[in-house]
C-alpha cells in the first residue's frame, strides 16, 4: 500500500490556530462502520451517541513547555524536547558547573531533542539557555540529538516552566505568522484531566472534552479510565517510505495499570464497548493486549499501526482530523476503511470542519 494513497488536499482555511470557546462546542462527526452512517454534531452532544455501559479511556499525559531557545557561542538556536533518555548513559556524569566553571558530578539528565538549526549543533557542544541552565550535546545522529543539562529534578523543571514554550505544532505558528506561542496555549493546548508531566505533543482529542461533559458522560451510566502515553516522536514524525510497511515508530513511553487493565477486561467479558480518546490510547490498549485480554504494562511502545491491522480491543475511537499521509490518518484508516475515512474528510472539507490538533473531531464506531 502506497503512502500517496493516503493524501489529500485541504483548504488553508480549514487548519483551526485556536480552539473553539467553550471546548465542547466543537463539530463531531460521527460515523457508525457497519451502516456508513454518518452524523454531524457537536462534543456537547456526545453522550447522545454512547451507550450507558460505554468505557472510555483518556490519556492523561500533560504537555511540557518543551520548546526551548537558546544559544550556542552567539548563534541561537531552538530545541524540542523529545523524550528523556537517562538509560542511555551512564547515570554518573560530569558537568560543567556554571558558577566555577569546572566539572562537577550529577545524577544526568539527559533528553532526546531535536534543533532547529541542527547543523549548529556537534558533540561537545554547548547551548546556554539562560544563566541558570545550560545543555552539552552528547550525541548527535541522524538530526536527532541527545543533551544533558547541568541540573535536574525540581531545578531543571523550575527553569523549564520558567523559559520553555508549548510545542505548539509549526503549521500554527506558520498560520498566526508567529515564532513565540501565546499565554492562552499554555491552558488551551493541554487537557482538563492532565496529570503526569511527559508530552512533547497534545493527545488533541482530548481536548474537547469540559467538566460539564466528563459529568454528562458519567450520569449517562458510561465508566471512564486514565492511561498515559507521552506523546513524542513516534505520534509526529513524518512517514518518509512511500511503501506504508516500510515506515518504523520511535518508541514512546507508556502506563496501563493494573487496576484499570482489570476493569477493562472486566468490561470486554462482558461485551461492553471499549471507545479510545485519541489515537495514543488506541496505541496503548492494543500494545498490551494478547488475544483480547490486557495484561497492565509500564515501558515502551512502537507499535504500528496501518491499515490491514486487526483491532483486538478497541470498540471505538474519538479522533480529530489529521495531517495527509500521517502515521496517525494510516491509524485510522487501518480502524476504518481508508477509502470511508479520505470521503469522511471531503465531507468535513465541504461542511466547514476545523482540521488538525485545534480543530474539530471524529467519534467512530
Amino acid at each position: 500500500m502506497k503512502l500517496s494513497d493516503f493524501d489529500f488536499s485541504l483548504p488553508e482555511e480549514s487548519i483551526a490556530v485556536h480552539p473553539v470557546e467553550p471546548r465542547d462546542s466543537a463539530k463531531l462527526l460521527a460515523a457508525d462502520r457497519k451502516t456508513g452512517k454518518i452524523i454531524h454534531s457537536h462534543f456537547y452532544d456526545l453522550p447522545n451517541f454512547l451507550k450507558k455501559d460505554d468505557f472510555l479511556v483518556f490519556n492523561s499525559s500533560k504537555v511540557i513547555p518543551a520548546r526551548l531557545f537558546g544559544k550556542v557561542g552567539a548563534k541561537e538556536i531552538e530545541i524540542l524536547l523529545t523524550s528523556p533518555c537517562h538509560s542511555e548513559l551512564n547515570s554518573e556524569s560530569s558537568f560543567i558547573d556554571i558558577d566555577s566553571g569546572s566539572e562537577s558530578g550529577m545524577t544526568a539528565n539527559v533528553w532526546r531533542v531535536m534543533a532547529k538549526p541542527g547543523k549548529k549543533l556537534k558533540a561537545g557542544s554547548i547551548i546556554e539557555f539562560n544563566e541558570h541552565l545550560l545543555a552539552r550535546v552528547a550525541k548527535a545522529e541522524n538530526g536527532i540529538f541527545q543533551i544533558q543539562f547541568n541540573i535536574c529534578d525540581k531545578d531543571f523543571w523550575h527553569e523549564i516552566e520558567k523559559i520553555g514554550e508549548m510545542p505548539l505544532p509549526p503549521y500554527i505558528l506558520k498560520k498566526r505568522h508567529e515564532k513565540h506561542d501565546e499565554k492562552v496555549d499554555r491552558q488551551d493546548y493541554q487537557t482538563i484531566y492532565a496529570d503526569k508531566p511527559g508530552s512533547v505533543a497534545a493527545p488533541t482529542a482530548g481536548l474537547h472534552f469540559t467538566d460539564e461533559l466528563m459529568k454528562k458522560i458519567k450520569a449517562k451510566g458510561c465508566e471512564t479510565g486514565f492511561v498515559d502515553l507521552h506523546v513524542g516522536l513516534g505520534t509526529f514524525e513524518p512517514i518518509r517510505t512511500e511503501n506504508i510497511e516500510d515506515h518504523t515508530m520511535h518508541s514512546e513511553h507508556f502506563e496501563l495499570s493494573k487496576d484499570l487493565a482489570d476493569r477493562l477486561n472486566r468490561a470486554k467479558k462482558e461485551g461492553r464497548r471499549i471507545i479510545a480518546i485519541g489515537t495514543t490510547s488506541v496505541r496503548v490498549l492494543e500494545s498490551c493486549q494478547k488475544n483480547g485480554i490486557l495484561a497492565p504494562k509500564s515501558g515502551e511502545t512502537d507499535i504500528y499501526i496501518y491499515p490491514g491491522y486487526k483491532f483486538r480491543f478497541v470498540d471505538g475511537m474519538i479522533t480529530n482530523f489529521h495531517l495527509p499521509k500521517s502515521s496517525l490518518l494510516l491509524l485510522v484508516s487501518a480502524f476504518w476503511s481508508g477509502e470511508k475515512v479520505l470521503e469522511a474528510y471531503q465531507t468535513a472539507i465541504k461542511r466547514n470542519y476545523r482540521f488538525y490538533s485545534y480543530g474539530d473531531g471524529m467519534f467512530i464506531v
